[in-house]
């Protein structure tokens, strides 16, 4: 039997506040791949409507890790827990969307199952694994994470604009720029600023 792909990928490693977000995407033969690309290659419009469709359609599982973690373990560390607890969530959710999507119940058999994940590192899933560089321009399943990882954190860092004004975060989601790196040293590093990180 053809593997099944599992599409890993993560959002958030580089910002220097809030959780790094990961997802885990298994797509159904019929979705419509064309929606698909890199997150970012994707306006904010087209990422929105490509997310409800893999909601809509796809088995998929989402995890984030907590700015405390990252400054415990390391941002690495802290991508690969996101993605296994991602792959966690997806597991959860796997008897359900069988269900659902009439499909044979051994398409998500863990020895059906084989993960990519995008960069150079696997995380410790129970499945055959393997991390390809740029996978998220090469794999719909990748992309679809991507997708998924990257809309749910940009979405919970608005958030942390409402709770936490003055930094910018609707506008810079937490990355490096020169006006986050301006409100920290104005204001003090906010409540979910990564200390770990250099500014």
């Amino acid at each position: 039997m053809t593997k099944t792909i599992v599409g890993f990928d993560e959002a958030g490693r580089g910002p220097l506040a809030g959780p790094v977000c990961a997802a885990a995407v298994i797509l159904p033969l019929d979705f419509p791949v064309e929606i698909l690309n890199d997150s970012k290659k994707l306006s904010e419009k087209k990422r929105l409507a490509a997310e409800a469709v893999i909601k809509e359609k796809a088995l998929w599982g989402l995890s984030f890790v907590d700015h405390k973690t990252i400054d415990k373990i390391n941002i690495l560390q802290a991508s690969l827990l996101a993605m296994k607890e991602a792959f966690d969530d997806l597991l959860k959710k796997k008897d359900a969307w069988i269900d659902r999507a009439g499909l044979p119940a051994d398409i998500v058999a863990f020895e059906n199952l084989a993960g990519i994940a995008d960069g150079t590192f696997v995380p410790d899933v129970q499945i055959e694994c393997q991390a390809v560089v740029k996978a998220d321009a090469k794999y719909a399943q990748v992309m679809a994470a991507s997708v998924l990882a990257k809309t749910a954190r940009d979405r919970l860092m608005i958030e942390m604009d409402k709770k936490y004004p003055g930094y910018g975060y609707a506008k810079h989601k937490g990355y490096p720029t020169a006006a986050h790196k301006a409100a920290c040293r104005a204001l003090g590093p906010s409540p979910i600023q990564r200390l770990s990180f250099s500014y």
